[in-house]
């Protein structure tokens, strides 16, 4: 190994690989094959999302126990590969941080290649750290035999192919973010909305169809709907975990398993199952996982679902809370920053706002992860080639999700109020009131009633009242609005 210096005085050291030499930045863990690759894609400056790299650390470790248990790979390497995926996986804090070491872009070879290949360099030089040996001595014959250090294909890959690990990848880092980050804040925001049904269940409210009034509604049983549809989002997320445990490890280049143990992807699975607490199994197809995308696809589709669900409620509680005072006004939305540099005491739906463009993004990410599943766009043959920007997008919607919600329950909901006031009033002034009236004096009476109180600027009651079509205490009886939200005899 040669050391040179660049005009920039960044130090670098020359490394190879099957295309040849390449000077590689002289304090990083990766080798010849990552720096080509960040060379080649300079295009977004966003590199590939630490979770899947901890995904990759997981899968690697995996795959060195399997190995290992095969006889395939001498126990001590095992150990060593195992090793330094912990560090991964810790954020590889004592050497600057995952991005240092992992700075290929997302955009960059569909099968995620170069990042595989980033894995195994920095797994092979993380164990010659350990060893005392200098990085970069992974790939000389002399250092790998003296000091037992891995190399980073024949080792830290072996019966592995990009073509199986960054799949398998995808749906180790998206299902473990759906567990521990998105999960718990979507069933944290449905227990905070059963909790206002309860609260709210005898408010009653005028409801609304098309924006225009409608019969009465009591708001628990509108925030009862927001709950379930919250609720409806928890099942969908196991559903995309059940998704994602179906792996395509074990399929190796094309999903015939060439170079890889018959038992392999079975080992593997077990071990990821235990070390992540996720239940996950071998493909039942190794052909329909490597060579499509669906799976991805479909949890993409899931998680658009529950951003769908959020921009509902969102919107809803903000077309609620407009005002305070020449809009509906039913709910007092918490105050939680000035809503204008020109017009004093203005307060704006912010969060709420911010939760609907969550939702947008999601959608726009899940177009874009359909797109990348297409056949003959993503999906060629035997193997789809947008997988980097597929896997980085879930992950992005899974993230944003996760923070919408934790942010709409703590910032919004928290401190979400009824106004009771508000809410009788525009029940009473409601021409949809007459609707009570149908089974009594028919429908084309209560329409007219309806017109007329409308022209005269009167309220159903009032102008019934006075015309004498029914006595007060029939009249109140039938103007009932708490009655009027219950199924009646």
């Amino acid at each position: 190994m040669t050391y040179a210096a660049k005009s920039d005085a960044i130090s670098t050291r020359m490394e190879k690989d099957s295309m040849g030499e390449m000077p590689v930045p002289s304090d990083v863990l990766y080798g010849a094959s990552t720096q080509r690759a960040v060379l080649n894609f300079p295009i977004s400056g966003r590199a590939v999302p630490d979770e899947l790299i901890r995904a990759f650390a997981v899968l690697k470790a995996a795959a060195a126990h399997a190995n290992a248990k095969l006889g395939k790979l001498d126990a001590e390497k095992a150990k060593s590969i195992e090793a330094a995926c912990d560090l991964i996986q810790n954020g590889l804090c004592e050497q600057g941080g995952i991005a240092r070491h992992f700075p290929i872009d997302i955009f960059q070879t569909g099968s995620g290649t170069s990042t595989n290949m980033n894995s195994n360099e920095v797994i092979a030089n993380l164990v010659c750290q350990s060893l005392g040996a200098p990085i970069g001595s992974s790939k000389d014959a002399s250092y790998l035999k003296k000091t037992g250090a891995v190399h980073p294909n024949d080792d830290v890959n072996m019966g592995q192919s990009s073509n199986d690990t960054f799949p398998t990848a995808m749906h180790i880092s998206a299902a473990r973010a759906i567990k521990s980050d998105l999960l718990p804040a979507v069933t944290r925001l449905a227990e905070a909305l059963d909790a206002k049904a309860k609260a709210w269940d005898e408010v009653v409210k005028i409801g609304r169809t098309h924006l225009q009034d409608a019969t009465p509604i009591r708001l628990g049983q509108e925030f009862s709907g927001y709950a379930s549809q919250m609720h409806h989002s928890e099942e969908r997320l196991h559903r995309a975990l059940h998704t994602l445990g179906e792996l395509p490890i074990g399929g190796t280049a094309v999903g015939t398993g060439i170079n890889t143990h018959p038992r392999f992807s079975e080992l593997v699975c077990a071990e990821l199952t235990n070390t992540t607490g996720i239940h996950f199994r071998e493909a039942v197809n190794h052909f329909e996982a490597q060579h499509a995308k669906d799976g991805i696809v479909e949890v993409s589709g899931l998680l658009k679902t529950i951003a769908v669900s959020l921009s509902k409620i969102a919107n809803d509680i903000r077309w609620l809370g407009s005002g305070p005072r020449c809009g509906i006004g039913e709910l007092k939305l918490p105050a939680v920053q000035p809503g204008s540099s020109i017009m004093p005491g203005k307060v704006n739906p912010v969060i709420c706002e911010a939760v609907v463009m969550v939702s947008c993004q999601v959608i726009g990410n899940d177009a874009a992860v359909t797109t990348g599943g297409l056949g003959g766009v993503g999906s060629l043959l035997d193997l789809d080639v947008a997988m980097p920007m597929m896997g980085a997008c879930v992950l992005d919607s899974i993230g944003l999700l996760a923070g919408a919600c934790n942010t709409f329950n703590d910032k919004l909901l928290a401190g979400l109020e009824p106004d009771r006031e508000r809410c009788e009033a525009l029940i009473e002034g409601s021409l949809a009131m007459c609707t009570s009236l149908v089974p009594v004096i028919g429908y084309d009476a209560s329409a007219k009633l309806a017109y007329q109180a409308f022209a005269e600027g009167k309220t159903v009651r009032e102008l019934a009242l006075e015309q004498g079509i029914l006595d007060a205490d029939r009249l109140n009886e039938l103007l009932d609005a708490g009655s009027m939200t219950s199924p009646q005899e």
